[in-house]
Parts: C-alpha cells; sequence; structure tokens
C-alpha cells in the first residue's frame, strides 16, 4: 500500500502547546510513507489560529482551519475530516510526536479491503522523567496511553485510541462522524470514549469491519506534571466514568462496556496481586499501585453510575453528524 493517500488531522485549541504543535507536525513531515498533508485543525482560539496561519503560509503540506462545529475534540476532528483528501485519514494528539514508520505501519494495515481502522502503540513522556512509582501501567489510558492489558502485535481490537489511529473513509461514509457532547472540550472536565462510540457504531453499520491495532505503529506522547498527581488520576478516571455511560447509552451496555468487563475481572486484579507482591518485596509504589488501581475501579464505577442517571433523566445529549466532505476553508 505505499501509494495509499494518508490524511493526517491534529486538532489543537491552546497556544500553551505551541512547541508540542511544532513538534507534532515535523514528526508528520519525517514519515517514511509521506502524508499526503497534514490539517491543523484550531479549535475555537482566533489568536492560535492566525499566529498558526502564519508559520505555515507557505506550506504546501499544511492547512490550517477553524473547528466548524461546537468547542470539542470530536467536532474538530469532523471538521478535519470533511476538509481531508486522502484515503485514509489519520489523527494525531497535538502533544505527541510519532515514530518515523507510524504512517507506513497504518499503511500496511489497509492491505486488506475489509480493515476500517488501524490504531497503534501510545508511549508516554513522564514531564518529571520517569513514572510515578505509584501509577499503574494498567490505567495508562488516564493519560493518553497505551495500557497495560491490551494484546501485543497486530491485534484485532473492538476500539483503536483516538490519539494514535486512522479510519478509511469510507468508515465514516457508513457510520458518520464523532459523537459530540462525548469527548474532550478543551481543558473542561477530561472526557473521551468518541473513539470507542464511534467503532463500535461502525461495526454495527458494517458488520465486516475489521478493526486493528499494530503496536509498532508508535507515538511519544507528553504528559504534563500536573497529569502526574493523584488529583488528576482520580478526576480522569470518574470522567471516564461518565463517559462510558454516554457510550452504553448510545451502542447499548453489552457492546459499550465488553471490553471494559475483561479489564475489570482479569487485567485489574492481576494488577493488584503484583502490587501488593511488590510491596511484600519491599519495592518501591507497590502498595500505592495497588492502591490505585482499586481507587480508579471505584471512582470509574461512581462516574458511570452519576452518568448514566444522568442520561436517564436527559441531562446528557450527544450527537452525530454526517460528514460531507469537500469542505476546505482553510487559511494557509
Amino acid at each position: 500500500m505505499s501509494d495509499l493517500d494518508i490524511s493526517v488531522v491534529i486538532c489543537v485549541y491552546t497556544e500553551d502547546r505551541w512547541e508540542d504543535i511544532l513538534a507534532a507536525v515535523s514528526s508528520v513531515r519525517a514519515q517514511s510513507h509521506p502524508a499526503l498533508e497534514t490539517l491543523l485543525v484550531v479549535d475555537h482560539n482566533p489568536a492560535l489560529l492566525e499566529r498558526l496561519a502564519k508559520e505555515y503560509k507557505e506550506a504546501e503540506d499544511v492547512l490550517v482551519l477553524a473547528n466548524a462545529g461546537p468547542r470539542g475534540l470530536s467536532a474538530g476532528r469532523n471538521t478535519g475530516i470533511a476538509a481531508a483528501r486522502g484515503e485514509v485519514i489519520a489523527f494525531l494528539d497535538d502533544d505527541a510526536v510519532a515514530e518515523r514508520e507510524w504512517l507506513r505501519r497504518f499503511a500496511e494495515g489497509y492491505a486488506d479491503p475489509r480493515v476500517m481502522a488501524v490504531g497503534g502503540r501510545t508511549m508516554p513522556i513522564w514531564a518529571s522523567g520517569r513514572r510515578p512509582a505509584w501509577f499503574p501501567e494498567e490505567f495508562d489510558w488516564v493519560v493518553g496511553c497505551t495500557y497495560k492489558g491490551l494484546p501485543p502485535g497486530l491485534v484485532r481490537v473492538r476500539n483503536v485510541l483516538g490519539g494514535n489511529a486512522s479510519f478509511r473513509r469510507t468508515a465514516f461514509d457508513a457510520a458518520g462522524g464523532f459523537a459530540t457532547g462525548i469527548g474532550r472540550d478543551g481543558d473542561k472536565r477530561p472526557l473521551g470514549c468518541e473513539e470507542t462510540e464511534l467503532c463500535i457504531r461502525l461495526t454495527r453499520a458494517r458488520p465486516d469491519a475489521v478493526l486493528l491495532i499494530d503496536d509498532r505503529a508508535v507515538i511519544h506522547h507528553r504528559v504534563p506534571e500536573a497529569r502526574e498527581h493523584f488529583g488528576y488520576f482520580r478526576t480522569r478516571a470518574y470522567a471516564e466514568g461518565l463517559s462510558k455511560a454516554l457510550v452504553a447509552r448510545s451502542v447499548g451496555a453489552d457492546k459499550g462496556l465488553e471490553s471494559e468487563r475483561r479489564y475489570t475481572t482479569r487485567v485489574l486484579p492481576a494488577g493488584v496481586v503484583r502490587g501488593l507482591r511488590d510491596a511484600v518485596l519491599a519495592r518501591p509504589g507497590g502498595a500505592g499501585r495497588a492502591g490505585a488501581i482499586v481507587a480508579g475501579v471505584l471512582t470509574a464505577a461512581g462516574g458511570y453510575v452519576v452518568g448514566s442517571v444522568r442520561a436517564r433523566k436527559g441531562g446528557a445529549t450527544f450527537s452525530v453528524v454526517e460528514i460531507s466532505g469537500g469542505d476546505r476553508g482553510g487559511i494557509s
């Protein structure tokens, strides 16, 4: 699939990540499988939009455009999808850099015409230089990274993870775009799961669809110091519960919680046992990791209960939009 055209969408929202944004774009430009284009979608930040437009004014391979929908990551991604020209559309977080073979690994996955999505492996770059001793690898999803418990290699999955993922354009034709009202909105409560909801919706629309993760498609994701603390861990776990409640409302609890049941009944108990064993052996952080896993499960469960109650009362809403291609209202 060396001739596969891949557009890369990077959604951005704050000038605080200026250097990270430039690094993300540079990593796309350095790919062994060249991207057709990079689309920078700015989420309702006119100053950042103007600054990026100036930065890439002479760049034929970078398009800067404003989020055409409501504030938030999902609408930003939908804006990028509508403007993209590639047969495949890849998504990269604005505070991440991709390894050189990232797009080539994605392209290889699409050799099978049944494959509708390919994701990769996301590695944390801790601001402090090392993983906090108490932070369990089973909860690396809290900081947007691949977590312990996902199968290694090239494997079929229920859903890919949004910060390091790609989809065929026809996937959006079949299923629509990302649902707004589920995912992140800048620095507000760190919701997520919009890619889970989309993937489940996709496989319902296309029962023959195959979704893959290739752990050789690697990106490195920056984890700021503020996210290395237990307070953020707990907030993010609670938000995950809220988000999972919305996903279950959209696609049903059976599919919406299918992978989570295995995770909570097999992966997490094994993590607690490892943590307690490390504590007995006087290894740093063992008790903290075991405690964090238990706290994370309970906090996420609490968020799920609250989210389910809100959904039943109509207090939480989300919508799915159809994606119409060809809207390239960029300014560079």
